[in-house]
């Protein structure tokens, strides 16, 4: 076990030093498809397991083909390169016994943020020489998950003989905006799950600690939202003008006056905008960045479409036109309960502080459409939280894990795939 535990660090600091965006996870998924290879899965890769129409927030061609030469220039496996290149970097690693059995799914995530990362001289990650490389940041412990996936992935080869039904490892890419669970869920990935397991680390859970389903996920919507119209002088023709400024300010003001609803919680923000090229110009356009959050998929709807009512009432207002562009999407899930317990018997098996479940609120997963999907078709489905000491909170610039939460990551959901498919 300390061979994989060194390994696991190994992969996690890799992946670390080397962060990659939403849909532009070419190196990872290249390192993640040549080790699953090699461990005996058989791979899906790309649009095999996306559908492209239901990919949301995905960075345009000139974005996706200027991070394939980093990618390549970083260390990208090469044969694996023509499956992500348009941008489709999603995964899928089957391991199948040939007998009878369950079908078991685990998801990790693999996408980093735009953070620039600390270079404060106690960060760890400075110290010991796997800072990010570039100007993105794994700042949500995904560099964490992907590593997991591949140690649980190299148990069940080792112990392959003792697996019935199959396992399916699902690593997914975008999660951070919630975009990328819907193409593969669409491109039919759970569609024969049996059992279907996603995991995070820290959340707020203390280290060697664990939930065995975190159930407080908040329906969400992510919208960029432009308003078009016309500029002139300020000063000479201001009647020529139609301000796009304007009707983003009124728009803004009215979003955040939405009534609460009776029914649950209910949240918005709109966390940038812009708009303006000098003081004595009228703006043409502006731009907003907004989210919306229900604790129901039914309470998300209701902001949205109130939302949505208020931008069009804003822009004909101020006579400009506007377009909004749904670029991420979560809805509410609850794991289920039988699967928890399995996974709690799993952690109590290695000496972990566990509880069954977490109803408090959270912020928003896509894996919850996983979930939904599952549930739906009859099996079960839960969300895990690994407990780990944190240098500082998730999306902050000192974020940091302690990487003794890996093995036991790792050994929690490989139990729960033994319990879930020995005879």
């Amino acid at each position: 076990m300390e061979q994989l535990q060194n390994q696991l660090i190994d992969w996690r600091r890799d992946f670390h030093k080397y962060p990659e965006l939403g849909f532009l996870e070419m190196r990872t998924a290249s390192i993640v498809a040549d080790t699953l290879e090699k461990l005996g899965f058989d791979l899906l890769l790309g649009k095999e397991v996306m559908e492209p129409t239901s990919c949301m927030g995905k960075p345009g061609a000139d974005d996706t083909r200027s991070h394939i030469e980093w990618a390549r220039a970083n260390g990208a496996i090469e044969k694996y390169i023509p499956h992500f290149e348009d941008g489709f970097t999603a995964v899928v690693g089957v391991l199948d016994s040939n007998t009878p059995g369950p079908t078991v799914a685990y998801r990790v995530d693999m996408d980093a943020l735009p953070i620039y990362e600390s270079e404060s001289d106690d960060h760890l990650p400075n110290q010991e020489g796997f800072r990010s490389s570039n100007n993105n940041m794994h700042a949500c412990g995904h560099d964490v998950h992907t590593a997991v996936g591949l140690g649980l992935a190299r148990l069940i080869s080792e112990n392959k003989e003792n697996i019935r039904g199959r396992i399916k490892l699902i690593f997914q890419p975008a999660e951070e905006g919630a975009r990328g669970a819907k193409s593969m869920v669409d491109a039919g990935v759970v569609d024969d799950v049996d059992y279907f397991i996603a995991s995070h680390i820290g959340l707020g859970v203390h280290f060697n600690h664990f939930v065995a389903s975190n159930n407080g996920f908040l329906a969400s919507s992510k919208l960029d939202v432009k308003f078009t119209g016309d500029s002139s002088h300020a000063g000479g023709h201001p009647e020529e003008g139609k301000n796009a400024m304007l009707a983003a300010a009124a728009a803004v003001s009215n979003l955040h006056s939405i009534p609460r609803h009776a029914d649950g919680a209910t949240r918005i923000n709109v966390g940038e905008l812009h708009s303006g090229s000098g003081r004595n110009i009228i703006p043409d356009t502006a731009e907003l960045k907004m989210e919306l959050r229900g604790e129901t998929t039914v309470l998300n709807e209701y902001m949205k479409n109130y939302a949505e009512e208020i931008i069009k009432g804003a822009a004909l207002m101020h006579q400009v036109d506007y377009e909004i562009d749904l670029v991420g999407e979560a809805i509410e899930a609850k794991g289920s309960p039988e699967l928890a317990e399995i996974l709690k018997e799993s952690a109590d098996n290695i000496g972990l502080t566990s509880i069954l479940e977490d109803n408090s609120a959270a912020g928003s997963e896509d894996a919850t459409y996983f979930i939904d999907t599952v549930q739906k078709r009859g099996g079960y489905a839960t969300y895990c939280v690994f407990g780990t000491e944190l240098a500082a909170g998730h999306h902050n610039e000192r974020f940091d894990t302690h990487e003794d939460s890996l093995m036991t990551s790792v050994q929690v959901l490989f139990d729960s795939a033994k319990a879930l498919t020995h005879e």
